[in-house]
């Protein structure tokens, strides 16, 4: 192991280490969708109504090797950037140097945005973690030709498309990659690229076939929230996506992005820039078009940091602004270091926590929540947990792991993994626990032959913000009709 990357290792030990102390410093819970995604992980399966399932059988893993823990459950995402970080360090060394692939690598682990998604678990966990691979694969692949890189690029390509549906697009920028390289141009007359894009697919194969099964719920919700049916003109949401944009990649490596553009024209006839603009530039595009015409999140295209995060050094050091990649990189690590201990800021600067000002209020209280629901279902280890709503749901089968769930869905519409998965059925002789955000349930007591008020569950949080269930017995289900 060269120094530059033995250093690199120590250093993303320790970062892991001290993001692994944040988790149990900050007092958080599981955000919504991870506690989601876990309920997911009791369930194997080949897919999910919104993702594919390669977090589910990562969360698995995880608590197979550590136990239901908070920290079990944020592993993955935890193990996921570093070794992203480190493929990016191959990558860097590869096209350029040993230093230009250590600031990589570095630039990458303290990106705002990993230093964001590396305390929560997320399906961009290992989706960029396949991309880096990909893109260590298709760099060596165009260098040798050998057998075993273009089976690593068809790999991560199965793999990214298991873990989310945007690593299509990196099956794209690597044809053009491959278009506009004469040595890629020669091997798209062999079999072997075309052979790892059979990999690939076949790797997918499963989450086709569980999405035929159950009548397409991922690809469906896909084009849903990227409101494929209904474009508009939207200027307003696209400068907020690139605010978006910018505030995760950080503010002077944004700047070392920008010079590398405004460099393109110069750069574009190397090959190993021209290989990190085509495997960050279709992408970034084509989000920033969808935030154009119609809506785009914020974190749509985080795999454009991936190459990006090898441009920038590269393009500062050719440019001889090392200071200035240093500046980044630090400045980065501040600005995550400040997020991650902003409680503790404001309680030395006597700023009370409230609503507005707590990042973190989303995954606050409901496991004090839940534990004042524990003894309610303990007197009733046979009733169906219900709500209606996908959060109290989730959260409530994360903390207490009822033997029975459900979603409330009078409307008979799927829009969660709940209702794609669970029903209630008139007849059925076990009790519900409906958990409702409020007191007055009539038009869902109705529906049943009996209904009891067993109290309510609070927990303050700050002066402004809590958390309140109202718990309920019902019994008798009639129908929704």
């Amino acid at each position: 192991m060269s120094r530059p990357t033995a250093l690199l290792a120590l250093i993303a030990v320790a970062l892991t280490a001290y993001r692994a102390w944040i988790i149990g410093h900050l007092g958080i819970d599981p955000y919504v969708d991870e506690a989601y995604y876990w309920g997911w992980s009791q369930a194997l399966d080949w897919g999910y109504y919104s993702k594919p399932p390669v977090i589910a059988a990562m969360i698995a893993g995880s608590e197979a090797l550590l136990g239901h823990t908070l920290l079990a459950l944020k592993l993955p995402a935890l193990l996921c950037y570093p070794a992203a970080a480190f493929l990016i360090n191959a990558v860097g060394t590869r096209l350029f140097a040993p230093r230009v692939g250590f600031w990589s690598a570095l630039a990458f682990l303290t990106l705002p945005l990993v230093a964001t998604l590396g305390l929560f678990v997320s399906t961009d966990a290992p989706l960029l973690m396949f991309w880096a691979l990909g893109l260590w694969g298709l760099v060596r692949a165009l260098d040798t030709g050998a057998w075993r890189h273009w089976l690593v690029v068809g790999l991560a390509f199965g793999l990214g498309m298991m873990s989310k549906y945007t690593m299509a697009a990196f099956a794209g920028s690597a044809l053009l990659v491959m278009l506009a390289d004469p040595r890629g141009r020669q091997q798209l007359r062999g079999a072997r690229p075309w052979l790892a894009l059979a990999l690939g697919v076949a790797i997918f194969v499963p989450n086709i076939g569980w999405n035929i099964e159950h009548d397409f719920p991922t690809f469906r919700h896909t084009a849903e929230i990227t409101r494929l049916e209904s474009r508009g003109w939207a200027p307003g949401e696209l400068v907020e996506f690139i605010g978006a944009q910018w505030l995760s990649f950080g503010p002077l490596l944004t700047l070392g992005l920008l010079w590398a553009l405004l460099r393109l024209r110069r750069l574009w006839h190397l090959p190993a820039y021209r290989t990190l603009f085509l495997l960050a530039l279709p992408l970034l595009v084509l989000v920033c078009a969808q935030a154009l015409t119609g809506r785009a999140n914020g974190n749509w295209a985080a795999p454009v940091f991936v190459a990006a995060s090898v441009l920038v050094p590269a393009t500062l050091f050719d440019a001889g602004r090392r200071r200035l990649l240093i500046a980044a990189v630090m400045l980065n690590f501040v600005l995550g270091a400040g997020v991650y201990h902003w409680p503790d800021i404001a309680r030395i600067g006597g700023i009370a926590l409230h609503a507005k000002n707590d990042p973190y209020k989303r995954a606050r209280g409901w496991f004090a929540l839940n534990d004042q629901i524990a003894p309610v279902l303990a007197k009733m280890p046979n009733a169906i947990v219900v709500a209606s709503d996908r959060e109290i749901l989730a959260q409530a089968i994360y903390r207490l792991r009822p033997r029975h769930h459900a979603s409330w869905n009078p409307d008979q519409r799927v829009i969660d993994h709940y209702q794609l998965t669970t029903r209630l059925r008139p007849g059925d002789t076990r009790p519900v626990l409906y958990l409702s955000r409020t007191a007055d349930i009539a038009a869902i007591a109705e529906r049943f032959a009996t209904a009891e008020a067993l109290g309510e569950a609070h927990v303050r949080i700050h002066l402004d913000f809590d958390r309140r269930l109202y718990l309920f017995r019902l019994d008798g289900f009639k129908g929704y009709q």
